[in-house]
C-alpha cells in the first residue's frame, strides 16, 4: 500500500519539514542552538561564512515558525539571545540523525564500508 502522497505539496509533512531545515545554514544553526541560548555574535562566530543578513533572515524565519524564541534584555548595550522552543527542540532528533549520517558516511576519517569509524 502506498503511504506517500501523490504530490509533495504544502500538506506533505516531508516537504514541509524539508522546507524548514533544508535552507542553507538552518540545520547547523538549530544544532548550535541545541547547546543553549546564544547571542547573535556567538552564532556568527560559530558559523564561519554566514553573512549577518543571512543569519538574521534564518533566525527571523525560525522565530516566525515558532522554532526559536528571541529574548531582549534592557541592558546597555542591549543584549538579545536566541534559544530553541519546545517545537525547535523537536527538530533535534533529525539534526542528530544528520550528524550520525555525516560521521558514518561523509567525514573522511571514517570507514564508509559499514558506517563505523575506523578503529571503532
Amino acid at each position: 500500500m502506498r503511504t506517500m502522497r501523490p504530490v509533495h505539496d504544502e500538506e506533505c509533512a516531508v516537504a514541509c519539514t524539508a522546507d524548514i531545515i533544508g535552507s542553507k545554514w538552518t540545520a547547523v544553526l538549530v544544532h548550535d542552538l541545541s547547546e543553549g541560548p546564544r547571542r547573535f555574535s556567538d552564532l556568527e562566530r560559530a558559523l564561519p561564512g554566514i553573512s549577518p543578513r543571512t543569519l538574521s533572515e534564518r533566525l527571523r524565519a525560525l522565530e516566525q515558525e515558532g522554532f526559536v524564541a528571541r529574548e531582549s534584555y534592557a541592558e546597555s548595550p542591549p543584549r538579545v539571545e536566541y534559544e530553541l522552543t519546545s517545537k525547535g527542540e523537536a527538530l533535534l532528533p533529525i539534526i542528530e540523525a544528520m550528524r550520525r549520517f555525516g560521521h558514518g558516511w561523509l567525514v573522511p576519517e571514517h570507514d564508509h564500508s559499514g558506517g563505523a569509524p575506523v578503529g571503532a
